[in-house]
């Protein structure tokens, strides 16, 4: 399943600056067809990764459409792997906004609470398994900030050494947070 894109030690630096990684990839089709032992490995290789280089959050979101999986949260060697099967953007941002309590003030604290159930964990690196000409319709929010690496690899076939090329591709970066360049 892993192939050597990249040494799985080596972007450990790299990941300082990461919080939240999220895998968007594969179809519900894909998804159901994924045995549950299948699932598992995925769940403990990309988790096991992510806390070998320091990074709490890693959420795997299906491409598309929405599967009849629930979404479900692992602990991985001290990172958190949520399996988010929803694929619509939309319909889960607005469930959230719904789910927000009426007393609170919508911020985006309390958006990234409803959304992910911790405030500070929107993803700072999405890694979307498709070419670079089409974005999911399962990232509405993510896209205000995060970095976007795009990776033409079938969900069967994603492992830590995608997620580390990834990673890499990611530290390479200067990021302005949808800023403007000053230049």
């Amino acid at each position: 399943m892993t192939r050597p894109h990249a040494d799985l030690a080596q972007p450990a630096h790299a990941a300082a600056a990461l919080h939240h990684v999220m895998v968007v990839g594969g179809t519900t089709d894909e998804w159901a067809a994924t045995s549950l032992d299948d699932w598992e490995k995925r769940v403990d290789e990309l988790g096991s990764y992510c806390a070998s280089v320091g990074v709490p959050w890693l959420t795997l979101r299906v491409y598309g459409g929405a599967t009849k999986a629930t979404a479900d949260r692992h602990d991985v060697g001290g990172c958190t792997v949520v399996v988010d099967p929803e694929g619509d953007g939309r319909r889960r941002f607005a469930e959230a906004m719904n789910n927000l309590d009426p007393a609170d003030k919508v911020t985006e604290k309390t958006v990234n609470a409803a959304l992910y159930g911790v405030t500070e964990s929107e993803p700072d690196l999405l890694v979307v398994l498709g070419p670079p000409t089409q974005l999911p319709p399962s990232l509405v929010w993510e896209l205000a900030y995060a970095e976007l690496v795009f990776i033409p690899v079938a969900w069967s076939d994603f492992g830590a050494g995608d997620l580390a090329a990834a990673v890499v591709d990611f530290a390479g970066r200067r990021r302005r947070f949808g800023g403007l360049d000053d230049e």
